[in-house]
């Protein structure tokens, strides 16, 4: 085959355009610190980066609903305290008031101050984050307890749906339920405090009938006493507890996945600096050489041809 002077500048020109090419990419994976500045570059670096994304926005959004969980449940948690130590404080009145030797005046201090903590444990049941109503269970939008005629409040008789639980999704497929469905509870205590009121109120009750409200094993407990709710006070708390914990425990293992994708997608697409700049180092050698040689062979005048 015959090689004429067209055919070797062609191929010469070819082969530097394809020796720029090459430099170009390197130096834009230098400068950019990844392997591909567009899909092209790589369709399997990028399908495999975009999959690392999905799974790193959704770790993200986790983390956010795990922030929200753990509002919920704080605020539950602190909230049902609050009510144990007033029921602490109602027992105190209750033994109190329980004593033969009272006065008319004394019992009726003693009421208002029961009426005071009640209408306290009802504030606490009317607690709201963000907008949201967390003992109302699924009607997060309307308080536990609404004003009735003649002052006082009553649980809201709107709430077709208080002992739904409201969940959380904080990992794939895995959701928590993030509120304490309070009617009943605080139902309880509400209609007990309001029969502690009553017994204050009535001159012809005496301190044996009060004290059966105190509950416990020396006492004809009614299901509705103090002790009674208190328990059921700490048996919401434990379940928050338990709940909290389930939480943590998400929380770190979310931490993990995270580290975990980051570090693939680093692996995916970060540029080898030490490799890309040797390959850059190579090419330009090649380069150099390659237009060295061209300008040998490739004669620029025709005197250069002829001569």
């Amino acid at each position: 085959m015959r090689v004429t002077q067209s055919m070797l500048s062609g191929n010469m020109l070819r082969n530097l355009n394809n020796s720029y090419g090459k430099m170009s990419k390197l130096q834009d994976q230098l400068t950019s610190g990844s392997k591909i500045t567009r899909p092209s570059d790589d369709p399997v670096i990028a399908v495999k980066g975009m999959g690392y994304r999905r799974d790193l926005a959704k770790v993200e959004q986790y983390t956010r609903n795990m922030i929200t969980a753990n509002s919920w449940l704080d605020s539950s948690d602190e909230s049902l305290n609050q009510v144990g130590e007033q029921m602490k404080r109602v027992r105190e009145l209750v033994i109190q008031a329980a004593n033969g030797t009272n006065t008319p005046e004394d019992r009726d201090k003693i009421k208002k101050e029961i009426d005071q903590i009640r209408q306290q444990i009802q504030d606490v049941g009317n607690t709201n984050i963000d907008g949201s109503y967390i003992f109302s269970g699924t009607n997060t939008n309307q308080p536990l307890f609404t004003p009735v005629a003649g002052g006082g409040k009553e649980i809201n008789p709107n709430l077709n749906a208080a002992d739904k639980g409201v969940n959380i999704e904080i990992y794939d497929g895995i959701q928590i339920q993030v509120n304490t469905p309070g009617k009943d509870l605080f139902e309880n205590i509400n209609d007990m405090m309001g029969k502690i009121s009553d017994l204050l109120g009535d001159p012809s009750k005496n301190g044996e009938e009060l004290g059966d409200m105190l509950g416990g094993v020396s006492s004809s407990s009614t299901n509705d006493d103090i002790t009674t709710m208190h328990n059921k006070i700490l048996e919401a708390q434990a379940d928050i507890g338990a709940r909290q914990n389930r939480v943590e425990m998400m929380e770190n293992r979310l931490g993990i996945r995270e580290v975990n994708v980051t570090k693939q997608l680093r692996d995916n697409e970060s540029v080898d600096y030490s490799k890309a700049i040797t390959e850059m180092v190579t090419n330009e050698s090649i380069h150099q050489a390659a237009l060295s040689v061209g300008a040998k062979i490739i004669q620029q005048t025709l005197v250069d041809f002829i001569r």
